[in-house]
């Protein structure tokens, strides 16, 4: 598996090696060793599904308190995920990380704890995958309104 860090944020994507045949596809969608080689040791406690249609844009999510990190998969479909740095102590607060995730690159998307995270959903649906490192917590639960303009995200909406 590949792994490319972002320049700035702690964000990672992970590029699985793929193995296509006429019969279809097999590849390895987690590895804890070369995770933990590349990124310490993280403990996983959740894993969530969504299903969103053509245009539905969740998030940005954060939790105040229990911030959890995120391994990113789509599973069908293609999304436009995002990540922004909400850490107040870091130089890069603020600071805002996109990739396209979808079913045929088979990138995934590591999102350390102190991020706020959403997706809009390019395809005409996406089933979106992703583990996270503590529980949900509906009391701690916030939310960042997505076209906030301190962050200027460049999501791909048509006007």
């Amino acid at each position: 598996m590949e792994v490319i860090k972002d320049k700035d944020l702690d964000i990672f994507i992970f590029k699985p090696r793929v193995f296509k045949d006429e019969r279809g596809f097999f590849m390895e969608s987690f590895n804890e060793t070369q995770f933990i080689k590349e990124l310490g040791h993280y403990e996983f406690v959740q894993d969530n599904q969504s299903l969103s249609f053509h245009g539905v844009l969740r998030g940005l999510h954060l939790q105040t308190k229990f911030s959890q990190g995120k391994y990113i998969s789509v599973v069908k479909g293609e999304i436009f995920d995002v990540a922004v740095d909400i850490r107040k102590e870091s130089e890069t607060f603020g600071s805002w990380v996109s990739a396209y995730l979808n079913s045929d690159n088979k990138h995934q998307l590591w999102i350390p704890e102190g991020f706020a995270h959403g997706f809009l959903t390019m395809s005409e649906t996406a089933e979106v995958t992703y583990k996270t490192t503590s529980y949900w917590d509906r009391d701690c639960e916030r939310g960042i309104i997505w076209e906030d303009k301190s962050m200027n995200i460049k999501w791909p909406i048509e006007n």
